[in-house]
């Protein structure tokens, strides 16, 4: 048994939380420079390449790279041989949100009742998922979600009726119809399987994949391809003013399901999809 103080969880998430709205991944940003080389469209070229000096300039002065820098949706993997002293869990979590977002100088976003809508000026609280794991270590993903992409999300209780190529439609055109809103070219998330919950989280875990990867599975990296493939044959474009390139990824996370149900939730990311990871 391993013992690890939440406050070592406070100073991760806190780092992590900075990192991950100033310092973009090196998969995205590769598929921003792909994405140029693959655009057709002059004006969609001008876009990925200011995209591209937006990362770098994030990077080199250690700022956000969007000045929505999201609510932090945090995924934490506990080692079942792990001890945590010290306090709450969450607590420790939550403070470190709290710490990230003042000390980084990061857009507070983040009301306490969303009927009251009061600011809670520290980008609390933030969403958890927690999972135990094997071994004797923690791992924590903070991902900020910023809302002009998640207001894009879809979701669709299909009956098991429904064929592959419904569903690769159904998904297209949640992307498609979202035109100009969710900043593309898109990263687009899908949870498939499960119940309309697990759907939405697998579909929201399913962003944490490198861009440049398909499912292992050859039936979903089609449809994956497929999706991609539709999207980017609308003419939405590079920041939805045309051109050949809509999306970057697609990346679909099955569960087992009912016999009854076909959850699908559609969960769109804009270009700066980011997410930090650590390990204690």
């Amino acid at each position: 048994m391993r013992t690890i103080e939440v406050s070592e969880v406070t100073r991760l998430v806190r780092q992590l939380c900075i990192d991950a709205n100033y310092y973009l991944p090196a998969d995205l940003r590769q598929a921003f420079v792909d994405g140029q080389n693959a655009e057709e469209s002059p004006l969609g070229k001008t876009i990925f390449g200011e995209m591209i000096a937006n990362c770098d300039l994030a990077r080199e002065n250690n700022v956000p790279v969007c000045q929505d820098t999201g609510m932090a949706i945090v995924f934490a993997e506990i080692g079942q041989d792990v001890h945590l002293t010290g306090g709450s869990f969450e607590d420790a979590v939550t403070e470190g949100v709290r710490r990230g977002y003042i000390d980084g100088y990061l857009r507070l976003s983040v009301v306490g009742d969303p009927l009251r809508r009061e600011n809670t000026n520290d980008n609390t609280p933030c969403i958890l998922y927690t999972s135990v794991v094997p071994g004797d270590k923690v791992k924590i993903t903070v991902a900020p979600k910023g809302f002009g992409s998640e207001n894009m999300t879809q979701m669709k209780m299909f009956t098991p009726a429904a064929t592959k190529e419904q569903i690769v439609d159904f998904i297209a055109d949640a992307c498609i119809h979202a035109g100009s809103n969710p900043c593309p070219p898109i990263v687009i998330g899908v949870g498939l399987g499960g119940t309309s919950d697990k759907a939405a989280y697998l579909a929201k875990r399913a962003l944490l994949r490198p861009v440049d990867q398909h499912n292992a599975d050859p039936l979903y990296a089609e449809m994956e391809q497929q999706i991609l493939d539709k999207v980017n044959a609308s003419g939405v474009g590079p920041q939805g003013l045309g051109g050949t390139v809509t999306a970057l990824a697609c990346a679909i996370e099955p569960f087992g399901t009912h016999i009854a149900g076909l959850p699908c939730v559609v969960n769109i990311s804009c270009h700066v999809t980011r997410h930090a990871e650590g390990e204690l």
